[in-house]
């Protein structure tokens, strides 16, 4: 997962390839919920691992329950209905589909059994309505206080006064949130023994699908719901909870969607999307999206668990549509509209505005960003592509939606566009798909001027290994040592009994190296190898294996095969010069010899080895004059870098320079 405060998205033209799906977040917190209330254990498969899912995990944890990872399966010891912890305070962040169902059963178990919880979440999640599932709890008799604005969390719920009133219908609003309808589901049957309870909707349900869902988890876990059409819902006198004993979670359909909409975009010329995790089995109303994913030009085929995707109609097919039943999912319809000709008008979407954000405010400001015409309504919204796509800073509002969304504007170069797009703070997406970015980059394909290269070279002690690898994780982008890979071909060779003198023996090591950098460490064929790579042995053996023209050539073409979406950062001799030439930033870093000794000599004597700063001064300088000097690829700024003296500056204000030159390069506001 990308834990940068922002990544940039170079231009990206054409996809194709396989992804697997995440589990749904609405089953994976709908499942958790139900396990928990119910009595014995139920073993989950293929549940998310997002932040809802772990805050509803941590809840059950705290209320009692037995919460035990299994290999990749999680085993939920249910409460049967009784409290076992009658009180305790809970942070459920920004996840909704913990937050609302968690009230509603916790409200009537405090109520009934004499317990008292509060039920907090991060600053937004204060300011998502919840007031209309409180007055549907409060005519049942629960008693609940908010702690904050009326109507919002945080909440806190406590024993009730009398008897709660079961016998009479309980009224919700259906036009706010589908979450509030399914919270009275899953929490009711708990309070069932004496009376039928039935629910009553006022004004017309939006959301329908996901409570399709609740309804079909609800059948799994032992309690058949009745129904009246969308109006009225009926859970039958002593309704229990059962355990299915093992449930499998499917993949989310609304992940779905930006694969879906990938493929429409970018899968053309016998390209084909397979997403896997989800198909025309799926119990998931957002799958509809399929459906004006077709209207708008997708050639979608599908089976049990699979879609497959390829553009169809292109450009795309501008659609107005009533997404009611897709809220979630029609998010990406927003940005597909980037990509279609003429205006996309998308309607019933006054939900958005009561999500993790004002969605409908936030899809309207950062579409305008990137140069498209917008009106938005109170529940609907207006999209016309930019005639001049312009580079734009993503603002996500913690929103892993729109995340997820905008990557997919990176798409421009095949409607005439070839800006980057910055995704700020990327790390929202830990949400529902906390490998999405991964999983984008895996089956998506730079545009002409391919993936983004950072080259930073300088002489030796100059510091250059260090900044280089700050750059690359504060971007987010990939790192490639050079020096490295020679003493990782010294080390192989070593191991492997092949002598320094072997030119054949050393380029087949070389070609075959499985070298990967991340965490600041250096891993060779999955073993950690970086403290090996400094032993002086393997240093000198390194200086003899480079010498070979054989494998300098199989290196050349390792180093090459670094360079992988988003971006790479490289550091070492020859970075801009051969191996990166046309490098879209290049750094040559510098330092007096005097003051890279005193550097040296620090190193060295924190590791305990007694040396002298002027033989080591007196070392880089000769090793300065020879690098300089040598005949092959002599140590010099490639053309066009920027030098940075880094003599008097510490390793941030370094990086915080290579960042600025790499904001001015790529139109964005300096870091």
């Amino acid at each position: 997962m990308f834990t940068t405060p922002f990544l940039d998205l170079p231009p990206l033209a054409s996809a194709d390839g396989s992804v697997r799906l995440p589990g749904s977040k609405s089953i994976s917190n709908r499942v958790l919920l139900l396990a928990g209330l119910s009595a014995g254990t139920t073993v989950v498969h293929d549940l998310l691992d997002s932040d809802d899912t772990q805050v509803m995990l941590a809840a059950l944890r705290e209320l009692g329950c037995g919460v035990e990872a299994d290999g990749g399966a999680w085993r939920i010891t249910g409460l049967g209905g009784r409290l076992a912890t009658r009180e305790a305070s809970l942070f459920l962040g920004n996840a909704g589909t913990a937050m609302r169902p968690l009230t509603a059963a916790l409200a009537v178990l405090a109520a009934t059994q004499n317990g008292r919880f509060e039920l907090r979440g991060v600053p937004r999640m204060h300011e998502r309505p919840i007031g209309d599932l409180v007055d549907a709890l409060r005519q049942l008799g629960c008693n609940i206080t908010s702690l904050g604005e009326e109507g919002f969390p945080p909440l806190r719920l406590a024993a009730a006064d009398t008897r709660l009133n079961t016998a009479q219908p309980i009224r919700v609003r259906g036009d706010v949130s589908s979450q509030f309808l399914t919270a009275l589901l899953l929490a009711l049957p708990l309070v069932s023994a004496e009376h039928a309870v039935t629910i009553e909707v006022d004004g017309e349900l939006i959301s329908k699908p996901y409570v399709d869902i609740t309804l079909n988890l609800l059948a799994r876990f032992g309690i058949q719901v009745q129904r009246d059409g969308w109006q009225r819902f009926v859970i039958p006198q002593g309704s229990a909870y059962r355990s299915p004993g093992s449930i499998h979670v499917e993949g989310d359909a609304s992940s779905a969607s930006y694969f879906v909409a990938l493929g429409a975009i970018a899968a053309f010329g016998g390209r084909v999307l397979r997403i896997e995790g989800v198909g025309d089995d799926s119990i998931q109303g957002d799958l509809r999206f399929i459906d004006a994913a077709r209207a708008m030009g997708a050639d979608v085929r599908s089976g049990p668990g699979w879609l497959e995707v390829r553009r169809g109609a292109w450009p795309l097919k501008a659609i107005t549509l009533d997404c009611n039943h897709i809220p979630d999912a029609a998010m990406t319809l927003a940005v597909m509209a980037l990509y279609a000709t003429g205006t996309t008008r998308l309607d019933n979407i006054a939900s958005w505005r009561v999500k993790e954000t004002d969605r409908i405010a936030a899809m309207a400001t950062e579409l305008r960003k990137l140069g498209a015409a917008v009106t938005e309504g109170p529940d609907f919204i207006e999209v016309t592509p930019p005639a001049t796509w312009r580079a734009a800073a993503i603002h996500t509002y913690d929103d892993h939606r729109v995340a997820m969304c905008f990557s997919l504007a990176a798409f421009n170069p095949l409607v005439g566009g070839a800006v980057p797009v910055r995704i700020l703070d990327p790390r929202c997406v830990a949400k529902t798909f906390p490998d999405y970015f991964e999983t984008l980059f895996a089956v998506s394909r730079p545009g002409p001027a391919g993936v983004p290269v950072i080259t930073i070279d300088g002489p030796t002690a100059s510091g250059k290994g260090t900044l280089a690898s700050a750059v690359a994780q504060a971007l987010g982008y990939h790192f490639l040592d050079s020096g490295a890979l020679y003493r990782a071909t010294a080390l192989s060779a070593r191991d492997a009994g092949v002598a320094d003198t072997d030119e054949p023996g050393l380029a087949k090591i070389a070609a075959g190296l499985q070298l990967a950098f991340h965490d600041q460490r250096i891993w060779l064929a999955g073993r950690d190898v970086s403290d090996d790579l400094r032993q002086e042995q393997v240093g000198a053996m390194a200086s003899k294996v480079s010498a070979w023209p054989a494998v300098r050539q199989a290196l050349y073409e390792l180093q090459l095969a670094h360079r992988r979406l988003p971006g790479l950062v490289a550091d070492g001799r020859d970075m801009g010069t051969v191996i990166f030439p046309g490098a879209d930033l290049k750094v040559f870093v510098v330092a007096s010899a005097a003051v890279r000794a005193e550097r040296r000599h620090k190193q060295l004597i924190s590791k305990g080895i007694s040396t002298s700063i002027d033989d080591l001064r007196a070392d880089l300088e000769a090793r300065d004059a020879r690098d300089q000097n040598r005949a092959i690829s002599p140590l010099k700024p490639a053309e066009g870098a920027k030098v940075l003296d880094n003599s008097a500056l510490t390793i941030d204000e370094c990086v915080k320079a290579v960042l600025d030159w790499w904001a001015a390069s790529r139109n964005w506001p300096a870091a």
